[in-house]
């Protein structure tokens, strides 16, 4: 569950260097990050990620001649964090690089950090706001919180983890977030709202402009496109919306967005081959009124709810979950399917790291053994009396000094062993290369195995939530009171 995530920039003011200094260093320390092993690194090293922050700062000075000085922003730092004991630190840490990824769009380089030091597994990310070419930076922008917040649901929607359904704000949120709370949305941010909701649907730029025409949006083309809601009283030049929604990024997202088919329909009406696509979250209606949606708004959201909900039915009675209870033990039993395979993915991801260790430290042991032998051999010497008298270094000091990385290895080696159990001191036996290589053979193919089913699982279960969520607002919508037995009984 995503419990809280923000954003922030570092910094405004002060020490760039010194901001960023502290801020990774928090979030790296090793205490929180299972010595290291909660960390991870795009496009940069984590332990040198602040020197490469800052060469790409001056880099992209040197190209674009700009600079801010103290007002300059050199990176942002998000936060999410999870509920009590739904995922393990590992896999919060995979689900941060994922927001990060989804967030950047790859263009910036960052770091994720896990912290499992409570008990509410969290992840930090600090991403650069140079992108990898350095030549332009990340822009914040109004309501990034929020747009942060969706992307973070919908990750943790795919991978079956529970969300807060109406979150509030926090002062977690970004500056321009926070300062405009108690404002409504301007017309600027409904017409970014739409063109949202209108990018799943589109193939093209053209068929983009058709939806948003067809959602009552009048569109007057010139040097610049302009835009005009059917609530608003003037139109609003395209390049004012941001650089998220220039031309270039439209067509991106179109480009990019994948539109899986759920199912098939099968009928007697020549519809039987048409994909249905599986249905989106309905809108929120009245809440976004609340928030200051226009008129035009609730009239265009009516009709995209109106639209999800016939995908929402047509699945239901595709796999014949023809009543609420039906539906609610499906959604429990897909989604309990697909973290059983997730965490035994984990699992063998886990195991076969052990095994991958233990061989190195055998083959370590295996080539340095001897050599610690002789060395313990020769500590067993007792020096001679003109030895003593001049001095000079014993047969085992000399061996040392010629031996010392082989006889350090072996060392680190015979602890490795006694941590793990070997040893007769609890009648464990050292495996040979062998049998780990033939474990790890087995463990590898079952867990591809695991992989050819693990996506279906993951659509199926994401399309039961979504589908459910759909029918528990319907269930919940005011006007709905006096058909809401009939809906639980019969979808």
């Amino acid at each position: 569950m995503i419990a809280t995530t923000w954003i922030k920039a570092l910094h405004k003011g002060g020490s760039i260097a010194s901001a960023l200094g502290r801020s990774i260093d928090y979030i790296e320390d090793s205490k929180k990050t299972n010595n290291g092993d909660l960390l991870y690194g795009y496009e940069c090293d984590q332990l040198t990620a602040q020197s490469e922050f800052l060469l790409s700062k001056r880099i992209y000075s040197q190209k674009t001649g700009r600079n801010q000085g103290k007002n300059d922003v050199i990176a942002y730092h998000m936060r999410m964090s999870f509920k009590h004991n739904e995922v393990r630190p590992e896999q919060a840490l995979e689900l941060g690089k994922e927001l990060a990824l989804r967030w950047t769009r790859g263009k910036h380089q960052f770091v994720v950090a896990a912290h499992s030091n409570t008990k509410n597994p969290h992840v930090h990310v600090i991403y650069n706001s140079v992108n990898l070419e350095h030549n332009s930076k990340f822009q914040d922008f109004k309501r990034s919180a929020i747009a942060l917040r969706k992307i973070s649901d919908q990750i943790c929607l795919e991978n079956g983890l529970s969300i807060i359904e109406n979150p509030s704000l926090s002062t977690g949120y970004n500056r321009t977030e926070y300062l405009r709370e108690n404002k409504p949305p301007t017309v600027r941010d409904q017409l970014r709202d739409l063109i949202d909701f209108v990018i799943p649907t589109c193939k093209d730029f053209d068929s983009f402009l058709l939806a948003l025409q067809a959602q009552g949006v009048e569109i007057k083309r010139g040097k610049q496109l302009s835009f005009k809601l059917p609530s608003a009283k003037r139109f609003i030049r395209h390049d004012t919306l941001g650089d998220d929604y220039s031309v270039v990024s439209i067509v991106e997202k179109i480009s990019s967005k994948k539109v899986t088919p759920v199912r098939q329909k099968i009928s007697e009406s020549n519809l039987s081959q048409t994909a249905i696509q599986k249905p989106n979250l309905l809108i929120d209606i009245q809440t976004k009124i609340q928030q200051g949606y226009g008129a035009g708004f609730e009239q265009w959201a009516k009709i995209k709810n109106l639209k999800e909900m016939s995908k929402t039915l047509i699945l239901l009675q595709e796999q014949g979950l023809d009543n609420y209870n039906l539906l609610t033990d499906e959604t429990a039993t897909a989604t309990q399917n697909f973290n059983n395979t997730s965490e035994r993915i984990n699992e063998i991801t886990t195991r076969q790291k052990e095994i991958s260790e233990l061989q190195k430290q055998i083959r370590t042991y295996i080539k340095t053994k001897d050599i610690f032998a002789e060395y313990s051999r020769l500590k067993t010497v007792k020096p001679s009396t003109i030895s003593k008298f001049l001095n000079t270094q014993t047969p085992a000091e000399k061996f040392y000094a010629k031996n010392e990385s082989e006889i350090i290895l072996c060392k680190a080696s015979k602890k490795y062993f006694d941590e793990q159990g070997f040893g007769k001191t609890n009648n464990k036996k050292l495996p040979t290369i062998q049998t780990l290589q033939t474990e790890y053979s087995t463990l590898e193919s079952e867990k591809k195995n695991l992989y050819s089913n693990y996506k279906n699982l993951k659509e199926e279960m994401i399309s039961l939530k979504i589908a459910k969520q759909n029918v528990d607002m319907i269930l919940r919508e005011p006007q709905q009171k006096t058909k809401s037995h009939e809906l639980e009984t019969s979808l």
